[in-house]
């Protein structure tokens, strides 16, 4: 748990229990890099043979570890992943890739495996060099502590300003096989992923090639990391990192739109959807978890658009925080998306409540059941455009003075 912030009050009840993936390993340590007393690196060590895509941040100023991890996932081979959490290693010039070479260096020589299966993320501070010492001086311990059931210390591990460990796994038939697809990630604030999320790690028993892999990622991705945000602000370390393992004995699989993988998909769409859903609910300082459905609109495309404009704008977040139903910042958010829509078209519900129709509001309509929507803490907006089928649904959290508070002061 954060040390500085009580828990989200949008939490879910209970967290899933991660059943384990053969020959994936977890360790955590404390090295001290920023915090105290608690852990803050992790290692996932996989099986050799294992395979591995990933989605990184289009930022055009991504840290060290995004270029280490962009230089070697199209080689599509991993045997480790390690994580830290408090010193992003962004903005940090040549010291940051001496230090993501210096701590891959050492876990590679301790696991026997070319440096380059070596995956780092880092998360934390922009701006500060890594001392990158500390971690290797935990090595040993991470690799020592590694366990097949340490999901939840994992996810604990690379926490920054989040105030719960964010988990889901699903299970899914690949012919007659049953595999599993566990995940975890991080991440409160500075999130408007563009193209996954902050860290997030998904792992597979599933035996797939590293192409198909990616394919797989990259759609389940856009359909799910893609479609949240807290505050607009694209990290310049978001890395989603996938691992399929290939110990469940099912046929090769050459294609990513092969039909045996429907089910798959299936399973790794609603783990990244839980995902992305869990990181609105912790955004900073959140008292309330926003869906937004877009419909009618001139693409799928054009519908996240819409939905990230009015997901994103500051009058529309802070309306809903004070539990007040405005409904006209949600028309003037859709009008400068820059996405096709006609005034006399457009249908906006809050609640399910319908407000407009026909460029106006509804005869005789009644705002009682929308506040009453809005007092709640799950707020469900639909926006049909009324010109196409385009369609997408996005997620976010309303923006408080709280999360003023959590950002005012996160260096000190």
């Amino acid at each position: 748990m954060s040390a500085n912030h009580a828990v989200s009050p949008l939490a879910p009840k209970t967290t899933p229990t991660l059943p384990r993936i053969a020959g994936v390993k977890l360790g955590v340590a404390r090295s001290g890099v920023r915090y105290k007393d608690r852990d803050d690196v992790l290692l996932a060590v996989v099986p050799a043979g294992a395979t591995i895509a990933g989605v990184l941040t289009k930022s055009k100023t991504c840290s060290a570890p995004v270029d280490w991890c962009r230089k070697n996932l199209a080689r599509g081979k991993v045997r480790a992943i390690v994580v830290n959490a408090g010193n992003a290693n962004a903005f940090t010039g040549k010291v940051g890739d001496k230090a993501v070479e210096e701590t891959t260096r050492s876990i590679a020589q301790a696991l026997g495996c070319p440096r380059n299966e070596v995956f780092m993320a880092s998360t934390g501070v922009i701006g500060q060099p890594l001392d990158w010492e500390k971690i290797a001086a935990v090595v040993p311990a991470l690799i020592k502590s590694g366990k097949e059931d340490a999901w939840p210390a994992a996810a604990a591990a690379i926490m920054t300003t989040d105030t719960f460990p964010k988990l889901a796994t699903r299970q899914a038939k690949i012919g007659e096989r049953t595999v599993t697809v566990n995940g975890f990630l991080k991440g409160s604030g500075m999130i408007a992923p563009d193209m996954a999320t902050m860290l997030g790690f998904c792992f597979t028993d599933a035996k797939i090639p590293g192409p198909v892999l990616q394919k797989l990622l990259s759609d389940a991705a856009d359909k799910s990391l893609n479609c949240v945000t807290v505050d607009g602000d694209t990290s310049t370390s978001d890395t989603l990192l996938m691992v399929a393992t290939g110990a469940a004995r099912h046929a090769p699989i050459e294609e990513a739109d092969d039909p045996v993988l429907v089910d798959f998909k299936r399973a790794l769409d609603e783990v990244l959807i839980e995902l992305a859903q869990l990181l609105a609910r912790d955004g900073e300082g959140a008292t309330k978890f926003v869906t937004i459905n877009v419909t009618g609109a001139s693409s799928n495309g054009a519908a996240r658009k819409i939905g990230l404009a009015v997901a994103n704008s500051p009058l529309v977040k802070t309306a809903i925080a004070g539990e007040d139903a405005n409904w006209g910042r949600i028309v003037m958010a859709v009008g400068k998306s820059g996405e096709r829509a006609d005034r006399d078209k457009l249908r906006i519900s809050i609640g399910g409540v319908r407000i407009t129709d026909q460029g106006q509001v509804v005869p005789n309509y009644d705002e009682a059941p929308v506040a009453q929507h809005i007092k709640g803490s799950d707020v469900v907006i639909d926006i049909d455009l009324g010109i196409g089928r385009g369609r997408a649904t996005v997620w976010t959290c309303d923006l408080t003075h709280g999360y003023i508070d959590i950002n005012g002061s996160y260096r000190s």
